[in-house]
């Protein structure tokens, strides 16, 4: 979760919202992550991730950093947008019920802040959340999964299984709207907002280990996802590259040779900023095209492109996908 820096809004009207959700859908492409769910909550928002990569650091920094910037464009603003870094929680999701506790916690935010009408409304009528997707099946994004969830309850993602969720989900904003303390309706709230590890005993050691092991070998108390994910973007990036040049019909040992502004080298610039997350400089040095910065000039050019050469080769690689 991350909140607006001094406890701002982080999404002034639905537009806010929209963009956010975009910005998430391109990080889910970039880095193959699954979100189970999520809420924009004003100035917070809450993402419960599954990342089959160790990319949580790099696409963190690249969501937050990229949605900051399109928030301050549009807005007329600059600075920090959002309170320092994100806090992310380890959650248990071998045996279904943390995962389940983390799900309802997230999708019951609108209930918990009164942000729609307990008593004749529903979940669903609260629209940034995850919650009315889960009944939305042709409209749910390729990255959101709710499989996990609603098997967590022993519920099948069918009409009767998604039935039975809204039951279930309905039930909790009534204790919710009952309670003369909605955010203790369940204790094991209280863990998510102040723990950093959500489990069982058995989880907990077993995450003290690893930290443990990790300190002893590195003598420092930070993370080491940071390096493995690079180098994983750094490997798919080398691999979009090559299919790609071999698409276009180029060899990699041509580049050299090429001029730094050539169709073919904007275009790969294009391809591998908008599905990796590797820097400017790596796209820079592979394909022999001059400053660092001229990786930004390059992807607004294929992207203006409507016609001519830049935007033929853009439509190859499109159809090779």
């Amino acid at each position: 979760m991350s909140r607006g820096n001094r406890g701002d809004a982080i999404f002034l009207d639905e537009r806010d919202c929209e963009r956010f959700i975009d910005t998430l859908d391109e990080a889910c492409t970039k880095t193959g992550w699954l979100v189970h769910a999520f809420v924009l909550m004003g100035n917070h928002y809450h993402l419960l991730l599954e990342t089959p990569e160790p990319n949580l650091v790099a696409g963190m920094k690249w969501l937050q950093g990229t949605y900051t910037q399109r928030f301050n464009a549009r807005h007329k603003l600059w600075g920090h947008l959002l309170q320092g870094r994100y806090k992310a929680l380890l959650v248990d999701g071998s045996g279904g019920e943390y995962f389940s506790t983390a799900s309802s916690y997230i999708h019951l935010n609108p209930a918990r802040a009164k942000l729609f009408d307990l008593g004749e409304g529903k979940l669903t009528d609260y629209r940034w959340s995850s919650y009315p997707l889960y009944f939305k099946p042709t409209k749910r994004p390729d990255w959101l999964a709710v499989d996990r969830t609603l098997g967590a309850l022993g519920l099948e993602d069918d009409r009767g299984g998604r039935e039975r969720f809204r039951r279930v989900m309905q039930k909790r904003v009534l204790e919710i709207a009952g309670s003369d303390a909605p955010r203790d309706v369940d204790a094991q709230w209280a863990k998510i907002r102040r723990g950093w590890c959500f489990g069982d005993h058995l989880f907990r050691t077993e995450m003290l280990e690893r930290l443990d092991g990790v300190i002893g070998k590195t003598g420092k108390r930070e993370s080491f996802s940071g390096e493995e994910a690079r180098l994983h973007d750094e490997m798919a990036a080398t691999r979009l590259l090559s299919e790609g040049l071999a698409v276009l019909g180029i060899e990699s040992d041509a580049l050299k040779d090429m001029r730094k502004n050539a169709p073919e080298k904007q275009v790969m610039a294009w391809h591998l900023r908008s599905r990796t997350i590797v820097s400017n400089q790596w796209i820079t040095e592979h394909l022999h095209c001059g400053h660092s910065c001229n990786v930004s000039t390059f992807v607004g050019n294929v992207k203006k492109a409507s016609e001519g050469t830049l935007f033929e080769l853009k439509k190859t690689l499109i159809s090779k996908d």
